[in-house]
């Protein structure tokens, strides 16, 4: 359209030049022809010059935006750089998208959460897979190592027995021991007898024996009832042993000593090697039998019904979508904020590794449309400026 509405300018023009003794209106249009001529030439010549060489010539300051890639690509990560991800404008657009309002409304959705959950339980048989038996039976071993070796296991042990006690629990554990005693009397009371009968006499009866028997089972089973009574002097004993094994483990040295030497023990025994390695078998093949379920897979339904309950919490809890969305912002100023300058050292290195013609042609088609109108624009305002300037001389000059 643009080089069309050229082309009829400069028919009109040379239509108008071969008319003899032209008239005022001819005149006219003839000055405006030529202006807009004018204007149309300079205006393609102008917006051919940004992307290439008019006419394939050498004309200096022409092809300026391939000649110029490199400076227009730092500028551009430049002005990414300040306009962009300055903080206080990326903070403000966080808060205006409600990101945690978002996620928690999408994830909310069972299609949704089962989608995403999809995507996170097919990474896991790749994962597993790349992992090998010894890889992984090095990193448990390494990791119990360094976690367990840096624990104050004695401090550790204080304190559980000392919650155990505050909370009561310790009676159930009481209660425990002394019930399973209590059983395992009466599921052995043939071994008793046995025993009984092996230490007596040649000459006692074993009638006499089996009611001695019976009567020692009976007597301790009487006993071990009585034991479960919370009153009971042995277990206000069974307190204080464990009040005197409480503090001993805050402060004797030799106990710490020897619980120390327990935890010593226990890393560096081949066996522990040998079950973390068992535990870890035996939980690859149960992932990897699960990943092979399917939509049946029990991984995928938790996570589905995980990630949808947590959407859902997360829609209906304010408090909690504000403090996400704190630490989104936080993540935002800690982790891409301060790489902002090299986001833009990243545009102008990608700009300037390509070819001034790709450049060119990008930003060309970017543009699109646009460029053209400027053409069409300078050509009707060229006229306009021819026609005003003819009118002009014509009655004032």
């Amino acid at each position: 359209m643009a080089t069309l509405l050229l082309v009829l300018m400069a028919a009109i023009f040379l239509s108008t030049k071969m008319v003899e003794d032209p008239s005022f209106w001819i005149l006219l249009i003839r000055a405006g022809a030529e202006a807009a001529m004018v204007g149309g030439l300079a205006d393609w010549f102008a917006v051919t010059a940004l992307f290439r060489r008019p006419l394939g010539l050498p004309i200096p300051h022409t092809a300026v935006i391939p000649a110029n890639k490199d400076r227009i690509g730092a500028g551009l990560g430049i002005f990414v750089e300040r306009n962009f991800l300055d903080p206080d404008l990326v903070t403000a657009k966080l808060r205006s998208l409600a990101p945690s309002q978002r996620l928690g409304a999408w994830l909310a959705k069972a299609e949704n959460a089962e989608k995403l959950a999809e995507r996170l339980a097919a990474a896991v048989p790749a994962l597993v897979e790349s992992l090998s038996d010894r890889e992984v039976r090095g990193f448990l071993a390494r990791a119990l190592d360094r976690q367990l070796g840096s624990i104050d296991l004695s401090a550790f042990l204080g304190r559980g027995l000392e919650i155990l006690r505050e909370s009561d629990r310790h009676h159930d554990l009481f209660d425990q021991i002394v019930r399973s005693a209590r059983q395992y009397l009466v599921d052995h009371q043939g071994r008793i007898y046995e025993a009984v009968e092996d230490r007596s006499r040649w000459w006692v009866p074993k009638g006499i024996d089996r009611r001695v028997a019976e009567a020692l089972i009976g007597g301790t089973a009487d006993l071990l009832e009585e034991l479960l009574q919370r009153g009971h002097p042995v277990r206000r004993q069974f307190e204080d042993s464990l009040d005197r094994l409480t503090e001993e483990l805050r402060t004797d040295p030799d106990r710490r000593a020897q619980v120390a030497a327990l935890q010593a023990e226990l890393l560096s025994n081949p066996r522990t090697q040998a079950y973390l390695g068992e535990v870890w078998g035996e939980l690859r093949r149960i992932i990897l039998r699960d990943a092979a379920a399917g939509r049946d897979s029990l991984l995928l339904k938790a996570l589905a019904g995980g990630l949808q309950s947590l959407g859902q919490a997360l829609a209906a809890d304010r408090e909690m979508q504000a403090r996400v969305d704190r630490g989104i912002e936080d993540a935002a100023k800690s982790w891409v904020l301060p790489w902002r300058h090299e986001i833009g050292h990243f545009i102008a290195e990608v700009v300037k590794s390509w070819d001034g013609r790709t450049v060119a042609d990008r930003v060309e088609t970017a543009v699109g449309r646009d460029l053209q109108y400027i053409r069409i624009n300078g050509t009707l305002v060229g006229g306009l400026v021819g026609i005003a300037i003819f009118l002009l001389s014509w009655y004032v000059l």
